[in-house]
């Protein structure tokens, strides 16, 4: 493009459009490409990739259907709803228990927010195809990575989904015109063609270059359990040299390193416009934080005990993969912990971003216990942060695919092949030995205090590492690293033990959390059933009221 235009500042400008220009699922065949200057196709581009933000309409709807997924850990067992009680957000309470039922609004929520991004990603296409710009091959190689992103998001939690490319009426498509496999398929060409085409790195933030692409498919072939191509993909990335680990386990939290270090594909958000493109699909879950630091945070998403006892670690620095939960960590545990426990969650008496986490924080401990979470919330005093707003609300973006996510799944590509078991070590000990040099006591804002925790985490040892010891490794690994940000409740549908690992943690956490006896999970409840509104609008194509 002749012009450099903002990238960032188009995203902001559009996003305050009329939304029903921006969501209309018609064609811009019918303007020509006089009509279509280059600005307008930015500013296009620049609404498809705002729909990772999930805010079309209003703020409740990127909740309850969130793009950070933050309720699909609340499907698992790294947390719990939080807020005021079972009541409040009663949608996400149901998923949380496990009762899925297809007028759950939380499960419209998510249907929408990506077909209206999809919606977004055809209008761009079109109107790139109508315009014939210079650049026009690599534009549309962009939005077939923004595109896959969203079918792939949507597979991942909806069993049956329908599926239609940028020359196709949405409304003649059937959800049961292809198969989860040839979804996969569809997906997986999209961004094997973007990446052939794109560049390494795009000049502006936020913006998908080819290593975006090969992430989202290493992701996408883990789902599969494509192990050739996870690791085919996953070094593209590493070898690329774009990335490394942080030096520091909560520079992920500081606004100084978004778009840097392991940043890989990340939602971009800012305080701008009066704040409209703040994180509102995480907003709501600032900790209550007593004194107002935060604002007056509804403190929803709360670390589950669970969870909690899995950062435990043994003499040799190593975490207990087969018996974590036999000890409970809290305030009369003495024992070894990983310090990615208090990077992670808010602990009584302990540090909470240069502050002391006191029960004040809590807004129903009643309920939910403690352990608000941390990652997505700046140290409170910094001028990044919005002072006087209701909600901790900052521009810190959110990560969707981080370098240590990528890492962790060539590991598990090498075990589940049993290729290379050592070099999986090596990968696992890189992302142990950042936790391991992250327990800074002056590092500001202050998140640990090694006076009242004993932090140790060590590498892994080559003695004794089998393949089935290694499978467990990885998997803690992915848990303890990747805690809270997304990626737990996946993790354990694509592992086929979600049914088991939740039945076990409903019957165990009831002892702390009385609303979760009786719940049951089953195959049936994995998936969520296409939205009931969906299907008495869809005219057949959805299947009729009643249909499973």
């Amino acid at each position: 493009m002749k012009r450099n235009i903002s990238f960032i500042a188009i995203v902001l400008a559009l996003c305050f459009t009329s939304c029903n220009s921006m969501l209309n699922k018609e064609p811009y065949g019918q303007f020509t490409a006089a009509q279509l200057d280059e600005q307008t196709i930015e500013g296009l581009l620049a609404s498809a990739y705002a729909g990772l933000e999930a805010h079309f309409f209003g703020n409740n709807e990127a909740f309850a259907g969130p793009s950070t997924n933050w309720i699909f850990d609340v499907r698992s067992d790294d947390a719990y709803k939080g807020g005021g009680g079972v009541s409040m957000e009663a949608n996400i309470h149901l998923l949380e228990i496990a009762n899925i039922t297809s007028d759950n609004v939380s499960c419209l929520n998510k249907w929408q927010n990506n077909y209206y991004a999809i919606a977004r990603v055809h209008q761009a296409m079109n109107a790139v195809r109508n315009a014939k710009p210079e650049n026009e091959e690599a534009l549309i190689a962009e939005l077939k990575v923004l595109r896959a992103w969203y079918y792939f998001d949507l597979i991942r939690i909806f069993e049956r989904i329908p599926y239609f490319t940028e020359s196709e009426d949405p409304n003649a498509v059937r959800y049961d015109a292809y198969s989860r496999e040839q979804i996969f398929d569809f997906i997986k060409q999209d961004l094997r063609e973007a990446y052939g085409i794109l560049p390494d790195k795009q000049a502006q933030p936020g913006r998908f270059g080819k290593y975006v692409a090969a992430a989202i498919m290493a992701k996408v072939s883990a789902f599969t359990s494509s192990w050739a191509d996870v690791v085919e993909w996953s070094d593209a990335v590493i070898n690329s040299g774009l990335y490394q680990l942080y030096q520091n386990y909560a520079d992920m939290s500081k606004i100084e390193f978004n778009n840097r270090f392991e940043s890989i594909m990340a939602i971009q958000f800012s305080t701008a416009n009066n704040n409209a493109h703040i994180n509102w699909s995480n907003l709501l879950n600032t900790t209550y934080s007593d004194g107002n630091l935060f604002g007056n945070g509804d403190d929803f998403f709360l670390g589950s005990q669970n969870l909690v006892n899995a950062f435990r670690t043994d003499a040799k620095g190593l975490p207990y993969l087969d018996d974590f939960n036999s000890v409970k960590v809290d305030a009369s545990y003495t024992g070894n912990v990983d310090p990615r426990l208090d990077f992670t969650v808010g602990r009584i008496g302990m540090p909470f971003r240069g502050h002391t986490y006191t029960a004040g924080w809590c807004r129903a401990y009643d309920v939910y216990g403690e352990y608000s979470g941390k990652k997505g919330l700046i140290d409170p005093s910094s001028p990044d942060m919005v002072q006087g707003f209701p909600w901790g609300a900052s521009g810190l973006n959110f990560c969707l695919i981080r370098y240590a996510d990528i890492l962790l799944l060539k590991a598990e590509a090498l075990i589940e092949q049993g290729a290379d078991l050592e070099m999986a070590r090596t990968l696992i000990n890189e992302v142990r030995e950042k936790a391991a040099r992250s327990v800074v006591a002056a590092y500001s804002p202050q998140d640990l205090d090694p006076t009242k925790a004993h932090y140790y985490v060590a590498a892994y040892p080559a003695e004794n590492w089998t393949q089935e010891y290694a499978r467990k490794a990885v998997r803690m690994e992915r848990r303890l690293e990747l805690a809270m940000e997304g990626n737990r409740w996946f993790d354990l549908v694509r592992w086929g033990v979600v049914v088991d690992v939740m039945n076990e943690y409903f019957q165990s956490e009831s002892v702390l959390r009385p609303y979760y006896a009786g719940a049951v999970m089953t195959t049936n409840s994995i998936y969520l059933p296409i939205p009931l509104d969906e299907v008495r609008n869809g005219n057949g194509l959805y299947g009729e009221v009643g249909d499973k």
